[in-house]
């Protein structure tokens, strides 16, 4: 009976001893502050949201070029940004990415992101609400090519005009251009070809004069003036202030004589604006940090891409037809331009 007893006394000694040992390594408990227990500390903020798509263009063009020349503009100069610029069929495509939240930004012209918001046009009966503007970038100037007898759009009347590829944004600034001179295409011989084949009509004499939507100088228009007499025909100041009054989405834009070869004098014509957009449902600070470091690091992006040269702060917030982003409304206000 002893024999147990001790047995029993060793066991509890033991079992103190290591329940001793095991108490002294736990940490102390936090202090608590007079009047209760305290609430956990918060979590840190989150960073700046990563892995957004910036839908641009085909990998070809301008878009997907310039695209990808911002992506990494934000992306080395904001501390967890991850912009991807991916290829698309530009601007109608890019409308419906931002629409659906397949793409969080998109580089597109200011007329189609109207005709998408508005439910016009392409968008016919299926606008697209959500989009917003960030800003402006640069002109996507109205040219359109003649032969050299033909100098004024009022001229077109009677000739055979390719006004773009149908549905086209092309086509559309076309017929809107023509409305305000008052000609429709009852008036003329309509064709509906693209780019490459109203550069191939022209050549072949096959078609008097076509309208292209690009960047200044195109070059298609330049080879086609290296081998023959063009006229690149004048839109009087008059009928681009009706343009503009019926479609805000324009802008009057003269091109410099001598941009081509032998057309020697300046001409007056209106321009679509290249421009950022992004969907109602993004982040204010986000859009806000996006846009302050885009158009604050110009100089960087003109170093990088020639068409950063063309890209201003001022310029940003002309030719917008459709509500800014408030991220973006607020940095342009700060900067006295909005």
């Amino acid at each position: 009976m002893k024999k147990r007893i001790s047995i029993l006394l060793v066991l509890l000694l033991v079992s103190l001893t290591l329940f001793t040992a095991c108490s002294s390594n736990e940490p102390a408990p936090a202090e608590q502050p007079a009047g209760g227990t305290s609430d956990p500390a918060p979590a840190p903020a989150p960073s700046t949201p990563a892995n957004l798509i910036l839908a641009t263009g085909g990998t070809t063009g301008t878009y997907y070029s310039l695209g990808g020349t911002i992506a990494q503009l934000w992306n080395s100069n904001m501390d967890g940004m991850n912009v991807t610029a991916q290829s698309t069929g530009a601007s109608i495509e890019n409308c419906r990415l931002l629409g659906n939240g397949e793409a969080e930004l998109a580089l597109l012209q200011n007329d189609v992101l109207d005709y998408a918001y508005n439910g016009i046009e392409s968008f016919d009966g299926d606008g697209i609400d959500s989009l917003r503007a960030i800003g402006t970038l640069y002109p996507e100037v109205v040219q359109i090519v003649g032969s050299p007898s033909i100098t004024e759009i009022s001229q077109l009347k009677g000739k055979r005009v390719s006004v773009g590829a149908p549905g086209s944004g092309t086509e559309a600034n076309a017929r809107q251009i023509l409305g305000a001179a008052g000609i429709t295409y009852d008036d003329i011989s309509v064709s509906y070809l693209s780019f490459a084949e109203s550069a191939d009509a022209f050549k072949d004499n096959q078609i008097d004069a076509f309208f292209i939507t690009s960047g200044v100088p195109n070059a298609s228009i330049q080879d086609i003036a290296a081998q023959n007499d063009i006229s690149i025909i004048n839109v009087p100041s008059d009928i681009a202030s009706t343009i503009m009054a019926d479609y805000p989405f324009y802008i009057e834009f003269n091109i410099p004589g001598g941009t081509y070869n032998k057309v020697d004098n300046d001409v007056n014509t209106v321009a679509i604006l290249a421009t950022l957009a992004t969907s109602a449902d993004q982040s204010e600070d986000m859009i806000y940090e996006l846009t302050k470091t885009l158009f604050e690091s110009l100089p960087e992006l003109a170093s990088s891409h020639a068409k950063g040269q063309e890209i201003s702060v001022e310029g940003a917030v002309e030719g917008l037809s459709i509500p800014f982003h408030p991220g973006a409304e607020k940095y342009f206000k700060e900067k006295g331009v909005l």
